[in-house]
């Protein structure tokens, strides 16, 4: 009997920087493209796919969009973050050079980020759909003086060569992702580093999100984030996502996490799961 191959979904076309994540995550998993976070998030759903890879932030541009909203109303669960470092690529026709190169395609946001390479050698940005979309539609265009600022995998998949590598101007530039199943994450492990994510709300009292957060310092709970964001358009209703460092059944955050129930009208734990490598 054959076994079924898993089946990730992520928001983008093939060779995304989504689709080098859910690569290199799950290597021998089935890719499935969708056009938009929430079409990634209903493939799990619909059971299409078994899990979905999802941008949270970037460290140079902050959180994605919507993204935060998506989170608590998907209901999947976090069962793993990835760190991927995103390397910008210019790429190019088969037999085309550097010096061949006119106009540059992609998103606007990573045409931002290679203003000092694209300046230096006269190559004009010219925005595209998104990073591989404007390198299928270079390679369906037969024009040499046209090129894509992409991933390498990109280039892979629509038959372009790589002109100049990691040409982006912050070399630190990283965006995380989370995986999302239907199941949250099972088991635990000692002395593997867990990350807790939760969305809450605070009741309606004096210096409540004061006090909410007294128990995660008085327990010696590291909160490596905390946002907040509002609820359906009210500058009165807010919600509040944060990540800590810990597992749930460790005793200081079961006590910071009570602590933080007597002042809150809602808390729903999103995911927990291990650190990434790269995280820190």
């Amino acid at each position: 009997m054959a076994i079924k191959k898993q089946t990730i979904a992520f928001q983008g076309v093939l060779g995304a920087y989504s689709h080098q994540a859910c690569t290199e995550v799950y290597p021998e998993a089935q890719a499935l493209a969708c056009n938009t976070f929430e079409g990634a998030i209903d493939a799990v759903k619909r059971g299409e796919a078994d899990l979905a890879m999802l941008p949270v932030e970037n460290s140079t541009y902050g959180r994605v969009a919507d993204i935060h909203h998506l989170l608590p109303e998907s209901g999947l669960h976090i069962i793993a973050e990835h760190f991927l470092r995103i390397h910008i690529n210019l790429l190019g026709h088969r037999g085309a050079k550097l010096e061949d190169i006119k106009t540059a395609m992609s998103h606007t946001v990573l045409l931002g980020q290679c203003r000092k390479f694209l300046k230096e050698h006269g190559i004009r940005p010219q925005v595209g759909p998104d990073t591989a979309g404007s390198a299928q539609i270079v390679a369906d265009h037969n024009d040499m003086s046209q090129g894509a600022l992409a991933s390498e995998l990109a280039g892979e998949i629509y038959g372009l060569d790589v002109l100049a590598r990691h040409i982006e101007d912050f070399s630190n530039n990283t965006t995380r992702f989370l995986v999302m199943a239907p199941a949250p994450f099972a088991g635990r492990e000692d002395g593997v580093e867990y990350i807790t994510s939760f969305v809450f709300r605070v009741r309606n009292i004096p210096a409540a999100l004061y006090k909410a957060m007294g128990g995660f310092a008085t327990n010696g709970v590291n909160m490596v984030k905390l946002e907040s964001y509002m609820l359906d358009g009210s500058f009165t209703a807010t919600q509040f996502y944060a990540d800590v460092v810990g597992h749930p059944d460790d005793p200081a955050l079961a006590r910071a996490m009570e602590e933080l129930d007597y002042f809150t009208t809602h808390i729903e734990v999103l995911g927990v799961y291990k650190a990434d490598k790269l995280r820190g």
